[in-house]
């Protein structure tokens, strides 16, 4: 019995050592995750601001080449339909890169935390569709910043799929800590309308970046409910 109780205790150390070696793997895994999710972030970026926004400065740039060539000739008549025109695009461009701006990480998830971020994005989003927001979310503003971002993105990216199968009136955010300290979030909506699975890559992709695991089923009562877990070590401070 009592080379049994020592033997357990030579073994208990290399199964700390063990488990440590684990974790730092882990630890390596997600960060190499991050790192391509990041640069797979800044590709996206890249090619929406020259196919968007860049675009549409040069536009810009040319019509009012062209107003102002009509004003030096004293066509003042056939500039200002020109510059109107002008004025309209400009709006488009500075709403879509406001949107860019907002999707991207809103300044209110910064300085405020999770749960106004949530609320506001409901405004953004919901307010056309009446749609009641339901937050139990409190927790999320213990954990660290990036698995609020990431969280925020994967529930902004839920509440615009149940938009377009709905749309739904009501959706549920929550977030918790399970016993086994791992986080939970689950975004629960009753938007009618088929689940196609190939539509939530984007919250798979979101969720890996944490090491998180992303089930899809339907939800009582109807409609989705998207539950997201996470490891501890990818949402502590």
């Amino acid at each position: 019995m009592a080379e049994t109780d020592q033997s357990a205790g030579k073994l208990e150390p290399e199964r700390r050592a063990g488990g440590r070696r684990r974790e730092e793997t882990e630890r390596a895994r997600l960060a190499d995750q991050l790192i391509a999710a990041e640069q797979e972030e800044r590709r996206r970026i890249s090619l929406f601001l020259h196919d968007g926004p860049v675009q549409s400065l040069s536009g810009i740039a040319l019509m009012l080449d062209a107003a102002l060539q009509q004003l030096a000739a004293g066509h003042s008549e056939e500039a200002i339909p020109v510059i109107e025109s002008v004025l309209e695009r400009q709006r488009s461009t500075i709403k879509e890169l406001r949107d860019l701006s907002f999707n991207l990480e809103p300044i209110v998830l910064r300085d405020q935390g999770f749960e106004p971020a949530v609320k506001a994005l409901a405004e953004n989003v919901g307010i056309s569709n009446e749609i009641h927001i339901e937050l139990e979310t409190g927790f999320a503003d213990s954990l660290a910043e990036r698995a609020q971002v990431v969280f925020y993105q994967i529930t902004r990216e839920a509440f615009h799929q149940a938009i377009r199968r709905g749309p739904p009136t009501r959706v549920a955010v929550a977030v918790h800590e399970l016993s086994d300290g791992r986080v939970e979030l689950i975004v629960a909506d009753n938007a009618p309308g088929e689940r196609r699975r190939a539509s939530y890559e984007v919250i798979d992709e979101r969720a890996r970046i944490l090491g998180g695991k992303v089930s899809v089923r339907a939800a009582e009562g109807g409609g989705t409910l998207v539950r997201v877990i996470v490891p501890p070590y990818a949402a502590e401070r």
